[in-house]
């Protein structure tokens, strides 16, 4: 217990072996923040206004847009304020905090697109039970089940990791407070924490998208069967967003958490972690109003009513 407590606070060193990108890389996560901010709120507020979006596939891109705002807020703020401070420090408590609501929105995110992939799936292959099938009742309690699972595992590791002697080793060779990263600052037995983090990546990481996939097997063929080809585009329309932020979110989760150790590469697991946790936020909305028609044509009309009401 004295080891415990002697670390009050931890340094946070990530890429600090390139100084002259500091400066760079402020400038960089500041500019795509604010991009989150705006490009998800604005997502938010258009499938509120609008009547149309008012539709289970609408609520969960909100719920992902809420997502993505409060997950890059639990660490670009104090990252960018370590970009340019001489300490780069964390409290032991803003440490903890940072890592249990960034991990645990990270794996509702992961929930949360596999339930999309079911809504897509029950939209283009049994349309006309679709409004039965996704009731309110039930998309509600898909989205809160997201949140509830993935916070409260996150609850789980982030306490097991906080309660174990990190026995005066307080640098952190990353970014943010990262579960990967504080593993390697413990002094005793870490094996239960590794079996349990490798049980819940193949929970919120695995199997999440081996359902999305299957999802994704059906919705192909029932899209190859339709006889109209601008049913076969509208199809493809509504599904080749979703399945662009899967790309996105998948591929970096799976490179950090996943990897052999062997390829293990300090450098670039920081570049990678910072893709993972800025970029793909920064995308989601991007690529929804770009690829989603729904979404233009709402964006369009909130928009030129704001400018309208402005000229009044």
């Amino acid at each position: 217990m004295g080891n415990y407590s002697a670390v009050t606070e931890f340094f946070l060193v990530g890429l600090s072996q390139y100084p002259e990108l500091q400066l760079f890389l402020f400038m960089l996560c500041l500019i795509m923040y604010v991009i989150i901010l705006l490009g998800n709120s604005l997502l938010i507020i258009i499938s509120i206004l609008d009547s149309r979006l008012h539709t289970p596939m609408y609520f969960f891109l909100g719920n992902l847009s809420f997502l993505d705002i409060c997950y890059t807020s639990s660490f670009i703020p104090t990252m960018l304020i370590i970009f340019r401070s001489e300490k780069k420090s964390i409290s032991f408590i803003g440490c903890a905090l940072q890592m249990v609501v960034s991990l645990g929105l990270g794996c509702t995110e992961c929930v949360l697109l596999a339930v999309m992939a079911y809504d897509r799936y029950v939209a283009i292959c049994n349309p006309l039970r679709y409004p039965i099938v996704m009731n309110r009742v039930l998309y509600v309690h898909m989205a809160a089940w997201s949140w509830i699972i993935g916070c409260l595992n996150s609850l789980v590791q982030t306490v097991l990791i906080m309660l174990l002697p990190f026995c005066g080793n307080n640098v952190i060779d990353h970014l943010t407070c990262e579960l990967l990263a504080l593993l390697k600052l413990i002094c005793s037995d870490i094996s239960m924490n590794v079996l349990i983090m490798t049980v819940a990546s193949i929970l919120f990481l695995v199997v999440p998208l081996l359902l999305i996939f299957i999802s994704y097997v059906f919705i192909l063929s029932t899209i190859l069967r339709l006889n109209s080809t601008e049913g076969r585009k509208k199809a493809f329309s509504t599904c080749s967003a979703h399945l662009a932020v899967v790309v996105l979110f998948y591929g970096s989760a799976l490179f950090m958490y996943m990897k052999p150790k062997s390829k293990d590469t300090k450098t670039i697991d920081e570049i990678i972690g910072l893709s993972y946790g800025v970029v793909t936020p920064m995308l989601n909305p991007i690529i929804y109003s770009l690829r989603n028609k729904e979404v233009k044509e709402a964006m369009k009309k909130v928009l030129s009513r704001h400018f309208h009401s402005r000229k009044i």
